[in-house]
């Protein structure tokens, strides 16, 4: 499988009971591929899988994987900070269609960066299903560092590495060890810009799930050497993108879906709550702003 583009990580619409609601995932994955993104990502952070049951985490990628239909790849967040319970959402994830498996780096345990080596390497040896590694320490509370995801690049299997370090640095020291089929995607979509220029391929988004179009663009123009469209593509896209993270991630993301009517409903699973009015203010500003309302 080959790792390149924008790859929306994907929003789980509830209804307002709080149960799924499938048919708004339906018209969102719909939406999705007719604007362009090159994959979907459901069940990540920004999927609010830390709240979903495995039938439901389960139920969520089937249903993703029967919608998209081939037309582009699914790649499922399977992560846990236990790696019994990560291979069991991955052999599901398999067991359910899925292209490829997303998984965070264990958090709260604080592994060493051994422990994250023999996790990765465990959960590929173990499912075969292509896995992305994902690095985001301000969750985790640990972080992969550029000489592990290096060693992790030459396992088979381990495709490519979700950097959400917020660290172009180590970033780089990571481009320069890892394998060259190894892809580095950017995690922060304020640094996807950057990012690419210095060797990554693409995007795990939030930001498409509000913008596929404007997001797919900033991507295809940095990967095509467009340095002029790409940058310009950032910054149309820059005020949206500090809304969209102005409180917790999904938070504002769900409720500027339901903002622009793409879906019905932006119930949270606690301990997630309702935007506060003055963020969703600032939210409703950036978003008339990109549509020129």
């Amino acid at each position: 499988m080959k790792l390149e583009g924008t790859y929306t990580a994907l929003v789980t619409p509830f209804d307002e009971t709080g149960a799924l609601d499938l048919d708004a995932m339906t018209a969102l994955v719909e939406w999705q591929i007719q604007s362009g993104v090159d994959g979907l990502v459901p069940c990540g952070s920004t999927g609010e899988a830390a709240t979903l049951t495995h039938e439901e985490h389960t139920q969520v990628v089937r249903h993703v994987v029967e919608v998209a239909a081939g037309r582009v790849p699914v790649i499922a967040g399977t992560g846990s900070n236990s790696t019994a319970e990560a291979l069991s959402l991955t052999a599901a994830a398999r067991e359910a269609g899925a292209d490829a498996a997303l998984l965070i780096s264990p958090y709260y345990n604080k592994p060493t960066q051994d422990g994250i080596y023999q996790h990765y390497r465990s959960i590929a040896e173990e499912t075969g299903l292509p896995l992305i590694i994902y690095n985001i320490p301000g969750r985790t509370g640990s972080r992969i560092a550029p000489e592990t995801s290096a060693r992790l690049s030459r396992v088979p299997g381990l495709i490519g590495l979700k950097e959400a370090g917020g660290d172009l640095g180590a970033t780089s020291q990571t481009l320069a060890a890892s394998d060259e089929d190894f892809a580095v995607l950017s995690g922060d979509d304020s640094l996807t810009l950057p990012m690419l220029a210095i060797g990554a391929r693409g995007v795990i988004s939030t930001t498409s799930n509000v913008a596929p179009v404007e997001m797919a663009a900033l991507v295809r123009a940095g990967l095509e050497g467009d340095a002029t469209r790409a940058r310009s593509q950032h910054f149309a896209l820059l005020g949206l993108m500090d809304a969209l993270f102005i409180e917790t991630n999904p938070i504002p993301v769900k409720t500027a879906l339901q903002i622009t009517g793409r879906i019905p409903c932006a119930h949270l699973r606690l301990p997630l709550t309702e935007m506060a009015k003055a963020n969703r203010d600032a939210l409703e500003k950036a978003l008339a702003r990109r549509t020129g309302a």
